[in-house]
Order: C-alpha cells, then structure tokens, then sequence
C-alpha cells in the first residue's frame, strides 16, 4: 500500500514535489488532469457557475456562495489562490473545509493519479480534482467555481457549467491568454456550453467572445444591455439592480450595499444576481436570500479597511484594470493627508501600467521584495515607479514585512493619524500584510531598508 502523507502541510509539500516549479508551477490543458479525473469517475451532481474574467471573479463566486447559503442551499465554492490557509481555497456553506476532509481527498486524488500512470499534475490542477472529489463527499447542491488563469485550458473547466461568467476581460497573463482584448476574450470564453446561459460583465465584450457563445448557441447576457445596475435615491446606503425582460421593459430591485467596499462590488453583485436568475428554474433564490447574501459577504483582501488610525486598506489588485479600480475605491474613501503605498508584485505583471493608474496619488512608496521564482525584487519596481512616476519619493525593503513597519513608523504621531496605508500588488502582498498585523504588529523591527532611496 502506498504510504501517504500523514497531514495537510505534508500533502501541500508533496503537491508541489509533483512540478519543477511547485506552487508557481503553470502547464495549461486538460489532458493530464482529464486522464485522472476519469480513474476518480468524476460525474456533474449539482448545477455549476463557473466564473472567469481578468478581475472581479473571487468577488462574484463569493456572492454567489452566500446568496446560495442564505437562500438554504448546500453551497460549495472554490477559489484561488488562499491568503493565510489552504482551506480558504475550499469552501462548504461558507466555510473552509476541515484538513481530514481535504486530506482524505488529496488521497482520493493521488490514488488516482498513479492509477492514470503516474500522472504529473500541477499544484493548481491537483487542488481542482480535489474539491471536487471534496464537494461531492460533502453532498453540494450547488457549485461556485473560480478559474485560475483564462478559461478554455483551465482544470476547473473540466467540468462543464450550467451558468458560464466572464467577469471583465482586459490584459493579463500575456504569455499564457495572448496579448490583445480578442485573443483573452476568446480563452476565457472556453467556458461557455452549448445551449447554457453565458454571462459577460464587459459592456464591451470582444467580438471573439459574443462570436463564440453564438457558435454555442449559449444565451449570452451583456452588462449595461441585458443587465447592470445604478446607484440608488440614497447614495452609499442603496443601488439598483437592473434586468432587462423579453418585451424590453426593465425590471429594478433596489439593495443596500454589498458587505464588500468599493464601487465596483456593484459590477460583481449584478454578475451574481443575473447568473442565480438564469438559473432561478433549478435554484429558487427569493430577494431576500439576495439582499442577506449580498450584505453578509465576506473576502479577505478586496478593498478591505482595518479599523484603527492611520487607516490599512488591503487589496490583491496586481494588474492594471484592477489598480484603476483601487485609485477610484481610495478616492471615494474621504479626505487622508497622505497616502503611503506599500507595493509588492509578481515579475509577470505589467508593473509600469499598474503603477501608472496611481501616478500622483501616493506619497511615497514602500516597495517590498516578494519571495518565489515568480516574485519581483523591490530594485525592480523602483526601476518601474521612477518610470511611471517620475519624481515620487520611494523606499526599498527587504520583505512586505519590512515595508509595512517602515510606513508604521511614518505615520506614528497625531498628524500621521489623519494618513493611510494602501497594502497591494499582489495576494502574496496582502498575505504578508495579514501576517505581519495579526502576529507581529507589536514587535519591533529595523525595517531593513535596502540602498534604493528616490
């Protein structure tokens, strides 16, 4: 008999073990995780969203899973990647998984794997072939699957959706979707099924996806045509979600506000308000479970303010789009005498247009070196701010630890209680951040500022 690991960070160790480059380890297709995914005799059992986009798609499974929860359904949900634990990744009704129940999957899975021939799976696809094998041993009645990169060549698109979401669509991972608007459109519209309702948050979709969902015959439903929403009578306090029927009258439900900050939750609660009416036939959902659901939401990192002066807001922006999205989120916050940004990045990310979308709103930069063979040196994205924005005052640190403690100690005093701290570029980033304030916020540190002052 094989021996197997004895616990969850052994299993997590051994995942890694199975690729070169462990965790970052990315080898998109379906063909190895297919092979044993059919040795485990893997079946659809519960209606499946599978949710795709270049940003918001935590958010919206995240939706999905509570509305499903408050509205008395057995929801599971998966996502990616974890913040502090694994089991973040693997949700039932709300809440991570237990590390037997993980373990006894990752067994499952493994068993599997050998059975196949020895099979070399990906960090990400093992975890995928798991929570599944996790969600049916759990006896789910509806899924919420997030996709890890693209769409069309992603394990969690192994198994086919009932509602197909495309959450936005801009440039990011280059190398792996291509590098224009139609080309990614194309991949992430891979998840779309013959027949079954496809939603796209892009008011404008590219033509390669629409063309797709029409060579499907998927019922494709656009942001701003067929749904959206507007801010309501009570700004801050309520919105208005919107859906376009078959005689083209509109139909409006006014909600406060999603548990999750920023303007664009709006775009994300609509997504999973229109994909559960899609669906409303196998999964009843009253607005009830909508306005709970949505009010009780909770997401680790998304625009989210810790309590206390100076005020921390964490986000795992890390592209672009997702930047211009926090420099709106930070504007609407109210009035901060200075902004300091403690920014950590992956080497694959468009770090100058990232850095770019907030040119002249940060007071000084605090960037920090991340870890890993994906990870960027704290001199390289100097190299980037003092391109994207020349003349800003920046510091370079050892680790977002060392970061985060240096602009501590910039905003102690009474006048850096009116500042704010803005922790992101990445989930390793906010990871770090997190650590560091819930177990050494206390303890004292030199700051191992590096030699690369502005």
């Amino acid at each position: 008999m094989t021996k197997h690991p004895r616990d969850l960070a052994a299993w997590l160790n051994h995942l890694e073990s199975l690729h070169p480059r462990g965790q970052a380890g990315i080898e998109l297709g379906l063909e190895r995780a297919r092979r044993v995914s059919a040795v485990l005799g893997q079946r659809a059992f519960c209606p499946v969203f599978t949710v795709a986009g270049t940003n918001g798609k935590g958010s919206t499974a995240a939706y999905l899973e509570s509305i499903l929860v408050r509205a008395g359904f057995r929801a599971g949900c998966y996502s990616s990647p974890h913040l502090l634990r694994y089991n973040e990744r693997v949700r039932v009704g709300g809440v991570p998984v237990e590390d037997a129940a993980l373990c006894a999957a990752f067994a499952e899975v493994e068993a599997a794997r050998q059975a196949a021939g020895d099979v070399r799976l990906t960090y990400f696809e093992f975890g995928t072939l798991a929570a599944w094998q996790a969600f049916a041993a759990a006896g789910c009645e509806a899924l919420a699957l997030e996709v890890g990169l693209g769409g069309r060549l992603d394990a969690v698109n192994l198994y086919d959706a009932d509602v197909a979401i495309v959450t936005t669509v801009d440039i990011d991972h280059q190398e792996w979707l291509g590098t224009d608007r139609e080309s990614i459109g194309l991949e992430k519209a891979g998840i779309f099924r013959a027949g079954r309702p496809a939603l796209c948050g892009d008011a404008q979709p590219p033509r390669s996806l629409a063309r797709h969902a029409a060579q499907l015959a998927a019922p494709l439903s656009v942001m701003g045509r067929d749904f959206g929403f507007a801010s309501g009578e009570a700004p801050r306090l309520s919105w208005q979600y919107w859906r376009r029927l078959e005689d083209g009258r509109l139909r409006r439900r006014n909600l406060a506000y999603p548990g999750l900050r920023g303007k664009t939750q709006l775009h994300d609660a609509s997504l999973a308000i229109a994909a559960l009416e899609s669906l409303s036939g196998r999964l009843p959902v009253s607005m009830q479970a909508i306005r709970e659901g949505l009010m009780r939401t909770t997401l680790p990192g998304r625009f989210q303010v810790l309590p206390g002066r100076p005020a921390v807001v964490l986000d795992v922006a890390h592209n672009p789009q997702a930047m211009r999205a926090l420099a709106a989120n930070l504007a609407e916050m109210g009035f901060f005498a200075h902004t300091h940004a403690v920014l950590g990045m992956l080497a694959d990310k468009d770090v100058a247009g990232s850095v770019a979308a907030l040119r002249g709103k940060v007071t000084h930069w605090f960037l920090a070196d991340l870890p890993g063979l994906r990870g960027l040196t704290a001199a390289a994205l100097a190299g980037a701010v003092r391109q994207a924005d020349p003349g800003a005052s920046f510091s370079c640190h050892a680790s977002v630890q060392a970061a985060l403690a240096a602009a501590q100690d910039r905003t102690q005093g009474e006048a850096g209680e009116n500042d704010r701290i803005a922790v992101f570029g990445s989930f390793l980033t906010v990871a770090a951040a997190l650590e560091f304030l819930t177990l050494v916020r206390n303890r004292p540190s030199n700051g191992q500022v590096k030699k690369c002052h502005a």
